[in-house]
C-alpha cells in the first residue's frame, strides 16, 4: 500500500497531505470522514511493508499508547493494517516541540521549564500506572500547544508489562543523550528511567547543553553510568538544583519515588520561586521566533524522530537518535568515585566501591541490523526529508579480571 493524497484508511481517514517523513514512517494530515476533524496518520513507509519486525513495533506502539487518556498525552485514536502496511491515527496537536523552543531560546528560566516538566510528569504517572515505560522521553517528544499545555508523544520504543520482549537480553533501546544509567547497563527499563530523562531535559534547558558528552553513542551512554554530573550554576535556585540532581541520581532508588511525587514537588518549587523569576511581558514558551515562526502542521505532529539539535550543544556529536546496542551487565566505575549534588552528601557511582571493573570489547561486531524504532518524525521536518535509521548492534562484551 502506497500512501498518497486521497487514500482512505479503514474507509474513514482520508489522506490530505504528507507533512513529514521519518526513517520508519510517513506522517500525513488526514480527515476523519465521520467527524470532519483533522487528525495525524503515521503510516509505515512503503518499502518496509510486509516486514514483520517493523509491523510488530508499530503494533506495540499502538497497544502501549491507545487507551491512555490524560490532558498531557497526545491521544492515539485508532490503528490498522492492510497489505503488509500499518498506521496509527492520533490527534493533531497545534504547538511546537520543546526541542525547537530550546533551539530558539538557548536556555529557559526555571519558571518556564519546570511547569512543563510537571505536566509531563503527570502524563508519565498515567503511563506508568498502565504498566508502560516510555523509554524515549526527550524534548522532541514533548509538544507544547498555544495555551502552554505540554503533550508527551511517541511511544515507538515503549515497553509494556504484558508485552513480549522484542529485543534480546542485554540489548539497550533509547536515545543515548537521555538514557538512564541502569538502561545503559542493559537492565530492565522502569519508570525511574523516564524520570531520569526529565532530569536531563531540565539540566539542558537551564544550562543550555546536556551534562554528558562523548564521541559515540556508546561513549555518551557510559558517561551516564560513570561520570559525575557537572554542578548547575549558582544562579539556579537551590531548590531547583536539588530536584534536578535528585532526578539525575545514578541509582533509581535515589530518584523521586514516582512521577506524581515529582510533579507535586515541581509545583511547590514553582510557587516559591523568587518574584523576579516571572516576567509577565515575556514571550510565551510556545511562541515561535526566527525560522520557527508561524508553526505549520508539519511542525506540530507527534515528533518521534530526532530533532534538528543545535550542533554546538555539549553532549552529542550530530543528532541524538534512539539506538540499540548490547552493553555489559555492569559498567566501569571511575576511580575517583563519588559525586555530589547540590550541597548534599556524596553519592557513589552505580556499582559502588570494590566493584570497579574494566570492561573490554572481547569480540568484534557480529551482526548489524538496520532497525527504525520510531514511526514518528521530526517535529519541524519538511516533507521529503528523512532521518538516519537506528542501528541495532549485537556485540559481545566481557569483564576483564
Amino acid at each position: 500500500m502506497k500512501p498518497e493524497v486521497g487514500l482512505d484508511l479503514q474507509h474513514r481517514y482520508r489522506l490530505v497531505e504528507r507533512i513529514a517523513l521519518g526513517g520508519m514512517g510517513e506522517v500525513w494530515r488526514a480527515t476523519d470522514l465521520r467527524s470532519g476533524r483533522a487528525v495525524a496518520a503515521k503510516i509505515l513507509r512503503p518499502e518496509l511493508a510486509g516486514d514483520e519486525i517493523f509491523l510488530s513495533r508499530l503494533r506495540a506502539e499502538a497497544v502501549n499508547s491507545r487507551g491512555l487518556r490524560h490532558p498531557n498525552l497526545a491521544v492515539v485514536l485508532d490503528s490498522g493494517e492492510k497489505e503488509g502496511s500499518g498506521w496509527i491515527i492520533m490527534e493533531l496537536v497545534q504547538g511546537r516541540a520543546l526541542s525547537d523552543i530550546l533551539e530558539d531560546k538557548g536556555t529557559m528560566k526555571p519558571a518556564e521549564i519546570l511547569p512543563t516538566l510537571a505536566q509531563v510528569a503527570r502524563a508519565l504517572q498515567v503511563v506508568h500506572d498502565s504498566g508502560v515505560v516510555h523509554r524515549d522521553v526527550k524534548p522532541s517528544n514533548i509538544l507544547i500547544n498555544r495555551e502552554g499545555l505540554a503533550k508527551l508523544t511517541d511511544f515507538g520504543i515503549s515497553t509494556g508489562a504484558n508485552q513480549r520482549p522484542m529485543t534480546a537480553s542485554g540489548m539497550v533501546m533509547g536515545t543515548a543523550q537521555y538514557l538512564a544509567p541502569e538502561q545503559a547497563m542493559g537492565n530492565v527499563a522502569t519508570g525511574a528511567g523516564d524520570l531520569y530523562a526529565l532530569g536531563i531535559i531540565a539540566y539542558e534547558a537551564l544550562v543550555g547543553h546536556r551534562p554528558f558528552t562523548g564521541s559515540t553513542q556508546v561513549d555518551i551512554a557510559f558517561a551516564h553510568v560513570n561520570e559525575t554530573v557537572p554542578p548547575l550554576p549558582d544562579t539556579v535556585p537551590a531548590e531547583v538544583r536539588e530536584v534536578v540532581m535528585d532526578l539525575l541520581a545514578k541509582r533509581p532508588a535515589d530518584r523521586p519515588r514516582s512521577a506524581r511525587e515529582l510533579a507535586r514537588r515541581l509545583d511547590r518549587i514553582v510557587v516559591n520561586l523568587p518574584s523576579d523569576s516571572w516576567d509577565p511581558d515575556q514571550t510565551p514558551t510556545w511562541a515561535a521566533t526566527g525560522r520557527h515562526a508561524s508553526p505549520t502542521l508539519a511542525e506540530v505532529v507527534d515528533p518521534g524522530a530526532p530533532p534538528r539539535e543545535r550542533r554546538r550543544r555539549q553532549g552529542t556529536q550530530g543528532k541524538p537518535r534512539p539506538w540499540t546496542r548490547q552493553l555489559p551487565a555492569t559498567g566501569p566505575d571511575r576511580a575517583n568515585g563519588a559525586r555530589r549534588h547540590g550541597n548534599g552528601p556524596a553519592q557513589e557511582p552505580l556499582g559502588g566501591p570494590g566493584r570497579r571493573r574494566l570492561l573490554v570489547l572481547a569480540a568484534a561486531l557480529i551482526a548489524v541490523i538496520v532497525l527504525v524504532v520510531g514511526i514518528g518524525t521530526l517535529a519541524s521536518a519538511q516533507p521529503g526529508t528523512t532521518e538516519p535509521p537506528v542501528v541495532v548492534a549485537d556485540t559481545h562484551w566481557k569483564e576483564a579480571p
